[in-house]
């Protein structure tokens, strides 16, 4: 009976250490988490659902990484990733193209793009008649006032035999396009997969003038993921593993749109669940495209951008040929 008690005991000593052993194991694989944040450009909408995905269904867990996902303060993503605050944020190479010169260049590199084309363009309601870029002629455009962007209105209206200089300037920085399509602003230039598809929502009858379709030259990539040099650098593997868990995440949404806006809107509470549907529906089909996987930069598109750049002298240097961007981390 001693025995039989003794053994006992011996089993259940066991099961504890056994127990203990695998807590410890749980504490280790946590604290082997790779820890990295993403700084987001803007607040969470569908530009963003990819990386909503990865977090939610646990792909950034599978590659052994812990990610969080911030905002960033005063619109300063860009400045917060090239000093090292965050691995990773997001822009668009149009914004970048200033920082990439002078004495102080961005330490950043674009390592995925997140739509493979341009989905901006001038939006304006139906009864303004602004069909063409040309149209914007004797029309009201709200305007950043910032050089990049007034220069490529300039060049695609002359391109398309418009007068930029019967533009009616308005200086307003709209970020509430319904509103301001309803006051004395009849265009604004922005982008169709959240402004446009809003609109149509509310009920609105809309003209979209894609910037694509203006000149071939202004499909630039916007937005990408760009991350910080040094940790490319120093931790390339881990820049890789990133980005392999995203590229599931956004090839999930291209598969499931509905899906991927639930869990976007999990995570953002606040948006418009149908206007967030229905943008997911839309970039679905853009995230992808005609790109042989998510992520990839043609690299002739890029340099076609930054030539032009170069060529209007809207950046006070010259950015070298393939600055910027990188194909390098992505993962087949």
């Amino acid at each position: 009976m001693r025995k039989q008690w003794i053994a006992m005991i011996l089993i259940l000593c066991m099961m504890v250490n056994l127990c203990g052993c695998q807590k410890k194991k749980e504490k280790k694989k946590e604290k082997e988490l790779t820890q990295v944040t993403m700084m987001l450009d803007w607040s969470p909408n569908t530009n963003h659902t990819g990386l909503y995905v990865a977090q939610a269904k646990g792909y950034f867990d599978d590659v052994g990484l812990e990610v969080e996902i911030v905002l960033s303060p005063d619109d300063t993503a860009t400045d917060m990733v090239s000093v090292g605050t965050a691995e990773f944020g997001i822009d668009s190479q149009d914004n970048l193209a200033e920082g990439f010169v002078g004495d102080d260049p961005l330490s950043v590199t674009a390592v995925a793009a997140i739509i493979q084309h341009n989905t901006s363009g001038l939006i304006s309601t139906l009864d303004k008649g602004i069909r063409t870029v040309k149209d914007l002629e004797d029309h009201t455009f709200a305007t950043k006032d910032v050089l990049m962007e007034q220069t490529i209105i300039h060049k695609a209206m002359e391109k398309n035999g418009g007068d930029f200089g019967r533009v009616k300037l308005i200086s307003s920085y709209v970020d509430d396009i319904v509103t301001a399509l309803h006051t004395d602003i009849e265009c604004v230039w922005s982008y169709y997969g959240w402004d446009g598809v809003r609109c149509e929502q509310e009920g609105m009858l809309i003209n979209f003038v894609p910037l694509r379709e203006m000149d071939e030259t202004f499909d630039f990539y916007s937005p990408v993921i760009i991350a910080n040099n040094d940790f490319l650098t120093e931790s390339p593997d881990t820049a890789e593993a990133f980005l392999k868990a995203v590229k599931k995440g956004y090839e999930f949404a291209v598969k499931k749109p509905e899906d991927a806006a639930a869990i976007l809107c999990a995570a953002a509470p606040n948006l418009n669940r149908r206007i967030a549907l229905r943008s997911q529906q839309y970039l679905s089909e853009q995230y992808i495209n005609d790109a042989a996987q998510f992520g990839v930069f043609d690299a002739d598109r890029w340099n076609l951008f930054f030539k032009w750049v170069n060529e209007n002298k809207l950046v006070d240097g010259v950015i070298p040929e393939n600055t910027g961007f990188t194909n390098e981390y992505i993962v087949e």
